[in-house]
């Protein structure tokens, strides 16, 4: 093999592993925020005790996430903005956004407790 040959060789297994790693830093921020978004659906419909999730993943936009949840027969949707990492953002409930105060107080005093990690309610859920 050519010294040139070589060197494509090299550079081309460090971009694989570059990618390979990349790509599970990627879906791993991914994961974190399907959680986020998960875990605030208990919050966001308090008291009900028949919350089902159906469904939880990617949205229509990259920096978002969709859950799909049912209360008894009827169906609602979550949305979930976030940053370029896992910060969420903003939320939207039904078409409807949850103020800055809500978002704030959600975010400080809810979604990192245990009480949220308990109240998950879809951690056996499909995702995509």
């Amino acid at each position: 093999m050519t010294r040139r040959g070589a060197r494509g060789l090299l550079l081309a297994g460090a971009l694989g592993g570059f990618l390979v790693s990349l790509a599970a830093c990627e879906s791993a921020v991914q994961r974190q925020r399907v959680t986020l978004c998960r875990r605030a659906v208990p919050a966001l419909v308090p008291g009900e005790t028949d919350l089902r999730i159906l469904r939880a993943g990617s949205a229509s936009t990259a920096d978002s996430v969709r859950v799909d949840y049912a209360i008894g027969p009827r169906p609602h949707a979550a949305l979930c903005r976030f940053n370029a990492g896992a910060e969420l953002i903003g939320i939207t409930n039904d078409g409807i956004p949850l103020g800055g105060a809500a978002l704030y107080l959600l975010k400080r005093y809810y979604l990192d407790t245990p009480d949220a990690e308990a109240a998950d309610p879809g951690r056996a859920v499909r995702q995509n």
